[in-house]
């Protein structure tokens, strides 16, 4: 037999062994299996949101965009439910907002890079109209955070008591719960609109109407706070259910409106939409509404309806420059195939995997130490004389003080060693290190008015406070990104976030109940020569004051739940460090990724 038959009977097997290969390969494709290439998942969610020592404000943790977005390898569909994989350890697509709800979208503009073969190429018009939409789109999600988790809780704080302000904190809970109808979004649309403006436009003439709607009734619903408490806390936890469900919709989005090349951008649209319309909102709506301010500068007071009403109109504007002017690409063919109950049974196989338990009750009580300085610092820091232009302009301050620190806090986490872990573990006691100097700066707070020094001292504070929550934030998840089954990479990632956002949302409303429930407040009664103590529910906010001023009294707090609720945290805190979250931390570092995967 000659050569050249034995080279032509070698092509011919290669050939039937190629043509076997591709067949298995796609019987798995069909059947669920669907093999991904080997690249990492996704870097960072925005989500967590970030609060500074001077908490409450806090960019509510958003989910991973990849963890909601049907993409596709080779032409179909990635088990319906995947993510957009790149080849780099460092890419880092920010989702907002819990706690540590608001540094994602610091670390993602300085994360997000592309692998060697993945270079980006010039933005095309379509990207650069792409991505002044997303911006837009982004920040009119960002203004009713930004008013839910940032100012409201201020403007309430001087006429409820911590445990009605409880009541209100559960408007932050729709963001971190993103994922449970995020299949729903991604499933459902009317092709004739478009997948993506199916969701955009019904949720953003509601958010507009909602917010309308508020800014006609607000005034009546301000001036007996305390009646009104549960109807403001469901127009709230509403407007941030609507803004979540925008948010999952928009994500999706940014995948066609920009090229597979320039698809990085998409979080820098997300950075600076979502914390321009929060900063807006928080800092820049406390500066305009505060008497104070507004006397120095000679400007007129921006009250909050007037706030509302412009930004209803910029809602509909935008919407219905959507319905009319801009069209959507009609979804292809394989994007009605995503299937609800294989990604609903993939989320509950990953939630079976031991390790992966560990991990959920890791990030449940991770927290809790730092939730007393988180949740009410920044309050009892206004309820004792700071200005809440002062308290916003020092968080104007550390944002960008943040997207600093978030660089060097995702090459320490990426490429320092002993994994991505270590310096969250590092960051820990650092944390709860700033949990009580902040008690102690409460406690010994000087009287108003602060000087300039002073000042400077709580930004530098709140400045290095930010940095070790970045640190924390970056390095959870990096170890994410590192375990995600790059199968299912998004699902994956979007579950992790999940339950790392609720690890800072569940702690709040029983801390603020703490504070009432540990505070015991008096009412001094004078009486000719005499003084007579009339116990008093809550001596805190201006209800509780008037009722004692009704008797001719003054209200005298005789113990501050403050301090027991900030002591039993921070204890907490560190038990739980010690005796658990240490060493389990290491042990789920130590393991080899394969142990992370679903089969």
């Amino acid at each position: 037999m000659s050569d050249a038959d034995d080279d032509q009977r070698g092509r011919k097997t290669r050939q039937r062994l190629g043509r076997k290969k591709t067949s298995n390969l796609t019987e798995r494709l069909d059947g669920g299996e669907k093999d991904m290439p080997n690249t990492p998942a996704p870097g960072f969610s925005r989500l967590e949101a970030v609060s500074t020592s001077l908490e409450s404000i806090s960019i509510p943790p958003r989910t991973p965009r990849s963890g909601r977005t049907p993409v596709r390898q080779n032409g179909g569909l990635l088990n319906g439910y995947s993510a957009d994989l790149r080849e780099s350890d460092n890419e880092v697509e920010i989702s907002l907002l819990t706690e540590d709800e608001r540094r994602s979208a610091a670390s993602a503009q300085f994360s997000d890079t592309l692998g060697p073969d993945d270079p980006k190429r010039p933005l095309t018009a379509k990207d650069k109209h792409g991505m002044v939409l997303l911006v837009v789109l982004y920040l009119i999600q960002g203004v009713p955070l930004g008013l839910a988790l940032g100012s409201v809780p201020f403007l309430l704080r001087e006429h409820l008591s911590y445990s009605q302000l409880a009541i209100f904190a559960l408007a932050q809970y729709p963001y971190s719960l993103k994922l449970l109808w995020s299949p729903i979004v991604d499933a459902i649309f009317l092709p004739n609109v478009g997948r993506r403006k199916s969701w955009i436009i019904p949720m953003q003439l509601i958010i507009g109407s909602l917010m309308l709607w508020i800014a006609n009734n607000v005034q009546v619903l301000l001036d007996s706070p305390a009646e009104n408490i549960h109807m403001l806390t469901f127009l709230f936890v509403s407007l941030v259910f609507f803004s979540a469900t925008q948010d999952i919709a928009v994500d999706g989005w940014a995948l066609t409106l920009l090229s597979k090349e320039n698809l990085s951008y998409a979080s820098t649209c997300q950075t600076i939409g979502l914390n321009t319309g929060y900063f807006a909102s928080f800092t820049v709506f406390l500066a305009l509404n505060s008497e104070a301010f507004t006397e120095k500068w000679g400007i007129p007071l921006l009250t909050l309806s007037t706030y509302l009403r412009f930004w209803s109109v910029v809602s509909y504007v935008v919407t219905f420059w959507l319905i009319f002017l801009k069209k959507e690409d009609k979804p292809s063919p394989e994007d009605e195939d995503l299937d609800l109950k294989k990604v609903y049974e993939t989320i509950w196989r990953i939630c079976k995997l031991p390790h992966v338990q560990s991990l959920i009750i890791l990030h449940f009580i991770a927290k809790v130490g730092f939730q007393a300085n988180e949740a009410v610092t920044s309050l009892k820091l206004v309820e004792k004389g700071l200005g809440r232009e002062d308290l916003a302009l020092a968080v104007l301050i550390d944002f960008p003080c943040q997207i600093i620190g978030s660089y060097f806090a995702a090459n320490w986490s990426n490429h320092g060693k002993g994994g991505p872990l270590r310096p969250w573990l590092g960051a820990f006691w650092v944390r709860l290190s700033f949990a009580l100097a902040w008690t102690l700066i409460v406690r010994g707070l000087p009287a108003p008015p602060f000087s300039n020094a002073f000042f400077s001292f709580l930004v530098a504070m709140t400045v290095l406070q930010g940095f070790s929550v970045t640190v924390q934030f970056v390095g959870m998840n990096a170890f994410h990104t590192r375990i995600s089954d790059p199968r299912i990479g998004g699902t994956y990632m979007t579950l992790l976030n999940t339950f790392s956002n609720l690890g800072g949302t569940w702690p709040r409303y029983f801390v603020l109940k703490g504070v009432d429930f540990f505070s015991v407040a008096t009412c001094k009664v004078k009486e000719g020569a005499s003084e007579i103590f009339v116990e008093a529910s809550e001596c805190v906010s201006d209800a509780g004051k008037s009722e004692c001023a009704a008797i001719g009294g003054e209200c005298i707090t005789a113990r501050d739940g403050y301090y027991i609720v900030s002591a039993i945290c921070m204890t907490l805190g560190a038990v739980l460090l010690v005796c658990y979250i240490a060493p389990v931390s290491r042990r789920l570092q130590a393991l080899p990724v394969t142990k992370w995967h679903v089969k």
